[in-house]
């Protein structure tokens, strides 16, 4: 009898966090980065480094899903500016951490070329994600499942494996040359039949074949076992990372309510982990005090078509003026000034005025 060592699956780990992982970069590389001064959308070299071409070989969507990517696979991400003004994500470095001045980083890796230079942290697009349990939790996941997942896929491909036995009418010996002879004949039979899926071999005068295919059909786990527990894998994987699982799976059952809730646990606070990093390092004290800021605006951003009907009452019970409502939906304030007026309908009354019944 072989014994065939239960396979382990390295692949089922990487599976749950490229699926979850890939979800989210691709969700973030539709965003936009606007950049407002007061009530005016600056377009300028820096919008389009970070809405267009951030370097000469990557476009914005593939550079801030690769930025994502890294950010969550690695815990961190660096971004360092070329002498060209060119934005790059380091492949790999290394940080100095001081408790008083500015923390550096040296060693930065792009591709396969060593920046000699030291960079301070001033000088750099660094963010963490705070989520150093990931990896670790997906470790303790897949030590749990992968030798689980590893003995149902072996026992999945031998379930239809042809099986047998081979009996020499020659003789049963089992000295060294016998084995080896038997051995050779026997690999030289299955060899001429392994891509086919319907196989006939000669029968000699001195050799017999037992079936055994039939005895063992019955006894494996079903493939749909198999897709479940990968399935449950990535669930785990991708409720760390606060992505409803539905989304991932592609479940379209009450995606409405699912896709804010993505938006609100997961979208939002990445956007306001990235932008605060842009800010500090793109936007000066002063002009951020004055009202210049940069915002991302991506899936989070509001349908005003959707929206129409509360917007429309929040002018009118005159809560709101239209140019804060344009700027609610991320569209750009207009130097208008009626448009930063406030209006009230003429069914808003004040209660006292209404009077009826016996005092009228």
């Amino acid at each position: 009898m072989v014994l065939i060592e239960t396979s382990t699956r390295a692949y089922l780990k990487r599976l749950a966090l490229n699926v979850c992982i890939n979800y989210l970069a691709r969700s973030f590389s539709v965003s936009e980065f606007q950049i407002k001064n007061g009530k005016t959308h600056v377009k300028d070299t820096l919008y389009h480094k970070l809405n267009v071409r951030p370097n000469t070989d990557s476009s914005a969507s593939d550079f801030w899903q690769r930025f994502i990517y890294k950010l969550i696979m690695d815990n961190e991400v660096l971004v360092i500016k070329s002498d060209t003004d060119d934005l790059l994500i380091a492949d790999n470095f290394q940080r100095t951490v001081y408790a008083v001045y500015e923390d550096t980083f040296n060693n930065v890796v792009v591709k396969d070329y060593e920046f000699k230079r030291t960079y301070s942290m001033s000088e750099v697009i660094y963010v963490t994600y705070n989520n150093e349990r990931l990896e670790s939790f997906v470790e303790d996941l897949y030590k749990d499942y992968g030798k689980l997942f590893g003995q149902m896929m072996d026992n999945s491909m031998r379930r239809h494996q042809l099986r047998g036995f081979f009996k020499f009418k020659d003789g049963g010996a089992m000295d060294k040359e016998s084995v080896k002879r038997q051995k050779a004949i026997i690999e030289n039979i299955t060899k001429m039949f392994e891509d086919s899926s319907v196989a006939y071999a000669p029968i000699s005068e001195n050799m017999e074949v037992q079936d055994l295919t039939q005895s063992n059909a019955g006894t494996d786990e079903s493939v749909s076992d198999l897709v479940k527990l990968k399935r449950d894998l990535i669930d785990d994987v991708a409720k760390m990372l606060g992505i409803p699982t539905n989304l991932i799976h592609g479940d379209v059952a009450d995606l409405e309510n699912t896709m804010d809730a993505f938006i609100e646990f997961c979208i939002l606070p990445l956007n306001k982990k990235i932008s605060d990093e842009l800010n500090a390092k793109f936007v000066t004290k002063k002009d951020y005090l004055k009202g210049k800021h940069i915002k991302v605006v991506g899936l989070n951003r509001k349908d005003p078509l959707k929206y129409a009907v509360q917007a429309d009452k929040l002018v009118a019970s005159s809560l709101f003026t239209v140019n804060q409502i344009k700027d609610m939906f991320d569209f750009e304030e207009e130097e208008n000034p009626m448009l930063d007026k406030y209006y009230i309908t003429k069914n808003y009354e004040e209660a006292d005025i209404l009077k009826g019944g016996e005092n009228e």
